[in-house]
Formats: structure tokens, sequence, C-alpha cells
């Protein structure tokens, strides 16, 4: 039910960006995510973060893989160009299409399912490549489009729907992408746009592989063992016809809190998670100490958010493989194919 179109409707006095565009404009179909999914606030931070870019829509590429993080696309910059991969298989589109097309501006959608289990070491490659784009993870911790199964990124001790413990340590993707060399390293909470949106900006003006971590609440943790009008308690003791769901409608979790402080944000499921924004003196440009506040965050329980780390002297895809300046789609086919007596000069100067 992506596809359904949003009422053509505005108020005469919206504020427009200097391509004379609205925030309408940077909208898509209307979301059939649960109400008060933390991805949805996403959503609105990038149609924000886009307007106030002044990014031409037809100019922008969106890519996703497969899960509830994967329908994001459908939501935001409808006349943009966009391709929904195979599961987990989001990174090597965005790398090929890139190596292709050096103008255009990508963003990548996925979440911790896609991108930290089976897509996991195409997203470890997309950053060791430096791919130009900007990639954002909806980090939920569960499986939700497949009814909330642990994701690699859940923490030990955290409960499933079912009330079964996680056993498993989680895989923090900012620690991965750190450690891997990642040239821009961020993390945010989905409620708290006036971090998130300057985040978001900043990625999408860096030259490489921007990353942005964003924990973002799924709603279906509401559905708690126990409970008479649960999933499970009602699979139970009733004869399926046809399998339906019902996610209680919720509120939409928001947050804002000064630089350098910490703040408690309770979760749908009544859980918190501890933020810690960084304050005005981080640097975010020496990788090893970035690390080891990430430790010491960690050791406290708490999550860091914000501009975590930024280097603006790597190379990207094009300048490690020191491709042409024109994209390649736009080089004529005869350059690029100069036929067999081209080829064999080449290999002479091999010999």
């Amino acid at each position: 039910m992506s596809y359904i179109v949003k009422p053509v409707a505005r108020h005469p006095k919206m504020p427009v960006n200097a391509l004379g565009l609205t925030t309408r404009d940077y909208e898509g179909s209307m979301s059939t995510l649960c109400a008060g999914c933390g991805h949805d606030s996403v959503t609105a931070a990038l149609i924000q973060a886009l307007f106030e870019m002044n990014v031409e829509p037809h100019r922008l590429a969106k890519l996703s893989g497969i899960g509830c993080s994967s329908k994001t696309p459908t939501y935001f910059a409808k006349t943009a160009h966009g391709f929904n991969s195979v599961h987990g298989r989001m990174p090597s589109i965005a790398a090929g299409a890139n190596a292709a097309n050096r103008d255009i501006l990508y963003v990548g959608i996925s979440g911790d399912g896609d991108s930290l289990s089976i897509g996991l070491g195409q997203f470890c490659h997309a950053i060791r490549r430096n791919v130009n784009m900007l990639y954002v993870l909806e980090n939920n911790g569960v499986y939700g489009l497949t009814k909330g199964q642990f994701s690699a990124s859940a923490d030990v001790g955290s409960t499933s729907k079912g009330g079964a413990a996680n056993l498993q340590g989680p895989i923090d993707p900012v620690s991965l992408a750190l450690t891997l060399g990642a040239t821009f390293v961020a993390r945010s909470f989905s409620g708290d746009k006036a971090q998130l949106i300057p985040i978001l900006k900043a990625g999408l003006a860096h030259n490489g592989f921007a990353f942005v971590d964003v924990i973002s609440p799924c709603v279906t943790f509401n559905d708690h063992k126990g409970s008479t009008k649960s999933y499970a308690h009602t699979r139970e003791h009733m004869h399926e016809v046809v399998e339906t769901d019902f996610v209680p409608i919720r509120a939409e979790i928001k947050t804002d809190y000064p630089k350098g402080t910490t703040k408690s944000v309770t979760v749908h499921d009544g859980s918190v998670v501890r933020l810690r924004k960084v304050d005005e003196k981080f640097d975010p440009s020496n990788r090893r100490a970035v690390v080891d506040y990430l430790g010491d965050c960690a050791s406290r329980g708490e999550i860091a958010t914000g501009l975590l780390y930024l280097s603006e002297s790597g190379k990207d895809l094009h300048g490690f493989e020191n491709t042409s300046d024109t994209p390649l789609v736009k080089i004529p086919y005869e350059a690029l194919c100069p036929g067999s007596s081209k080829l064999e000069e080449l290999q002479k100067e091999w010999v």
C-alpha cells in the first residue's frame, strides 16, 4: 500500500527554498509504517535536510535493501531516482551507480538487519571504498518486518515481545565504521530533529562515505508477554482464517537536550535508552580518542550522539580508481569501447 498518494494541498504561504520548492515537493507517498514508528521521524528529517540544502530532486538517487527501513525512500523525494535492491545488497548497487555517474547525489537507507547481518560484508566494503554517499542506518534492534526477531544490534539482556532474552553481544555500527576507516561517522535519535537534521545536511555535503546511525524505536516492542491482547496470546486461542495483525497507535517519541549532557528516553515498551550529546569541545578528528570516548560512554550505559568522526583528507571511490571527471554515462560509446586495435596498443605498453 506504499503507493498511496498524499492529498495535493499546501498552504499558500509555505516557505520556499532557493529552487522555489517547498517541503511538500520533497515528500513522497503516505507512510504505511506503524503509527509512532521512529523511521517516519527520520523521513521527516531527510525531507527538511534536502529542502534546506536546495537539492534538485532529479539529481538525487535513493537506494535501499529489504526491511521496514527500506520502505523509507518511498516516503520522500517522490520525483528522485530510486532503486530497491535485494536484502543487504544496497551498498554494491550504490557503488556501481556512483562509479557510472558521479554527478548524482546518493542517499542509501538501510536497517540493522539489512546492514549488520546479511549485508555486513557489503556495508564494510562500501566504507572501505569510501563510496560518495549518505548512508542512513535506521537502528531499532529487531527485524520489525518479520515480527520482531532480534537483529545483530540488539543489546545483551534485551527481551523480545515474546519475553525471550537476547544472549548474544551486539554489533555496534559506529565502532565498526570507525574501525574500517569511515571518513564521516555520526549517531542520533530519530526524535531529536534539532540534532538529526544538521547531521544529515553535513553528511549530504561530505565528499565520501557519510555514515549516520539513527536509533529509531519500533512500536511493536509494546507487544509484551502476559498481555491477553498480545499477538502470542491471540494466536494461541484462535483459528486463523487469514493472518492479520494490529499494532496499537503510539505517539512519536521526541526529545531535545543541551550539548554535553545526557537524557534518558523511555521508549514504547517502557525500557529506557540513555543518550549523551557530545559537547562543543569534542574533537571529531581524532579517531583513537573517539573510540575511547565511545568505550567510556558504553561503560556508563550511555549512547553517544552527534558528529562522532570526520576526516576530509581521504579519497573517495573515484579518487582510488582515478576515474574520469566526466561521468561514465556521459562518455560516448566510441570512447569507452574504441575497438580491438586500441586494446592491442594498450597491451603493448604492458609487455
